[in-house]
């Protein structure tokens, strides 16, 4: 119940490639990611205010506020920047018929659906839905 190694690799060569100083990130379970933000980035990024002013942002929460996540981090996170989802194929069920999910995932199924429907079409960003781990969706904030 952690970020997947793949997926982890991946983070930790964006965040060198767009050399991010200041990140955030929701949902912490175990922290793998969070130490991965911490050892990828300079270790003289300061924090100042936050209106546009973080360069990567990574999401591992309740899949139910995804979008609302979404949102603010859209006027957290500046033109440029990055903002990653974590689990965006739930298991492989956003491909699968409803009557095919088991009960307990289909709420947060739902969700994800919602979720990679809306930032599909979202003209504020670039999106890349990678099949690491269990989905992860890269999202560069271009508006």
């Amino acid at each position: 119940m952690s970020t997947a190694p793949d997926s982890g690799q991946l983070m930790g060569m964006l965040l060198k490639l767009i050399n991010a100083k200041k990140t955030i990130e929701i949902g912490v379970y175990t922290g793998y990611s969070l130490l991965l933000t911490a050892l990828s980035i300079p270790h003289d990024a300061m924090q100042k205010d936050n209106e546009r002013s973080f360069d990567f942002a990574f999401v591992d929460a309740d899949k139910e506020n995804y979008l609302n996540y979404h949102e603010r981090l859209l006027k957290l996170v500046k033109v440029g920047g990055l903002i990653v989802f974590d689990n965006t194929l739930w298991g492989g069920t956003v491909a699968q018929p409803e009557e095919a999910v088991s009960e307990d995932r289909k709420e947060s199924r739902r969700s994800i659906i919602e979720f990679n429907n809306s930032v599909s079409i979202d003209q504020r960003i670039e999106i890349v839905l990678t099949p690491l781990g269990d989905g992860l969706t890269i999202c560069r904030r271009i508006r």
